[in-house]
């Protein structure tokens, strides 16, 4: 099978040790992943701010750029989001049939990490070994957009020596919601304090999420509050093996 990796440009810019991580993931698991140069932004920012138009470019480049993989993984749920369901919105808007097609052969084969090695790669057992107390917050965008249901979970409990706990209210938003943050902060911050609670209700050790950015925004309130949890993308905890134990 053909997998492309797609970083997104937020984890390639403040969190390259994720998509790093995919791909150690992936080559242990015996795939060969590729990493398209000419990959850039997917336009969600624009999308979501209303600069719909200026997309376009981003998801005609996209569409170029991983045509004919079998597969591309992200490990972002809201970026997987944006390209499986938005990119035909903008797509539609442009007046271009041609791009529109090429969006609907490029768009089905975009996987967040979790749904291709459940659904794809049929695997919930990765090797994966990670001794330590860890919870997990189902993000916005991969809980309600792409509907992942508990495949983060089952990936989890497959990992050996970790102790997962249960974060309570688990479903509610952490309060980053990209630009929402900045436009609206006070009310970003009041539900960033209901999340940090519940998060340091678990005693956990390691928050662990599949967005980068939810991740930053929680583990930036947590280090205010020098509480001393840390946080991990899930592709690191899957990654983690015996060997390189922390």
């Amino acid at each position: 099978m053909r997998i492309a990796l797609f970083v997104t440009c937020f984890n390639d810019t403040m969190f390259p040790q994720t998509g790093q991580a995919v791909v150690t993931l992936l080559e242990r698991l015996g795939h060969t992943v590729e990493f398209p140069m000419g990959q850039a932004c997917c336009g969600q920012m624009h999308f979501n701010t209303g600069y719909r138009p200026e997309a376009v470019p981003m998801v005609r480049r996209f569409a170029d750029v991983f045509a004919g993989y079998e597969a591309v993984v992200t490990p972002s749920g809201s970026c997987a989001g944006m390209v499986r369901h938005n990119h035909r919105t903008v797509a539609a808007g442009s007046g271009d049939p041609g791009l529109a097609r090429a969006v609907e052969e490029v768009a089905p084969h975009v996987y967040e990490l979790s749904e291709l090695l459940v659904d794809v790669l049929g695997v919930t057992d990765v090797g994966a070994y990670f001794p330590h107390r860890v919870t997990y917050h189902p993000t916005c965008h991969s809980l309600r957009m792409l509907r992942v249901g508990d495949r983060p979970l089952r990936l989890l409990r497959a990992v050996r020596g970790i102790d997962l706990v249960e974060l309570p209210r688990a479903d509610e938003c952490c309060g980053f919601g990209g630009t929402f943050a900045l436009k609206n902060s006070d009310t970003s911050t009041a539900i960033l304090t209901d999340k940090m609670r519940h998060v340091l209700d678990t005693d956990a050790e390691v928050l662990c999420a599949g967005d980068n950015s939810c991740l930053m925004h929680i583990g930036g309130g947590l280090s205010r509050l020098r509480a001393g949890m840390r946080t991990m993308h899930l592709a690191e905890i899957l990654a983690a093996t015996e060997a390189g134990a922390r």
